[in-house]
C-alpha cells in the first residue's frame, strides 16, 4: 500500500514569501498577479493547505514546483544543503565564484547553527 503524500504548507508559505519579498511586492500584488484571493493567501499563511487551483497558480507564479513540499510517510527528504547549493549554482545572476562564496556562507552557518540530535 502506497502512502499518502504530505502537504508542508508551511514551508510553501515562507519560500512563497521569500519569492515575494525578492520581487520587492505586498500579499495584494501577488493576490493580484497570481489571480489567487487574498483570503486564500491569509488561510495558506495561517498553515491551511491551498486548493489545487490556488497551488497551481502559486507555483507558476513563483517558478516553485509544488512536488519540493510534499513528501511520502517515511521517505526522506532531500538535503537542505545540496538544494541551496544547486540553486545558487543555478543562478544566472551569480558567476561560479560568487555561488561558491555564498554556498561556504551557507555551509558554515549551517553546520554551526543546526539542531543536533
Amino acid at each position: 500500500m502506497m502512502s499518502k503524500p504530505l502537504f508542508d504548507s508551511d514551508l510553501f508559505y515562507s519560500a512563497l514569501d521569500a519569492a515575494r519579498a525578492a520581487r520587492g511586492l505586498s500579499w495584494r500584488d501577488v493576490a493580484k498577479e497570481s489571480g489567487v484571493s487574498a483570503s486564500s493567501l491569509t488561510r495558506i499563511g495561517q498553515g491551511k493547505r491551498p486548493d489545487v487551483d490556488s497551488l497551481t497558480a502559486l507555483c507558476a507564479w513563483s517558478g516553485l514546483d509544488a512536488g519540493d513540499f510534499m513528501e511520502l510517510a517515511g521517505q526522506p527528504r532531500p538535503e537542505p544543503l545540496a538544494l541551496i547549493s544547486t540553486h545558487l549554482r543555478g543562478d544566472p545572476n551569480l558567476s561560479p565564484d560568487a555561488a561558491d562564496l555564498i554556498d561556504d556562507l551557507v555551509r558554515t552557518s549551517y553546520e554551526r547553527l543546526r539542531s543536533r540530535p
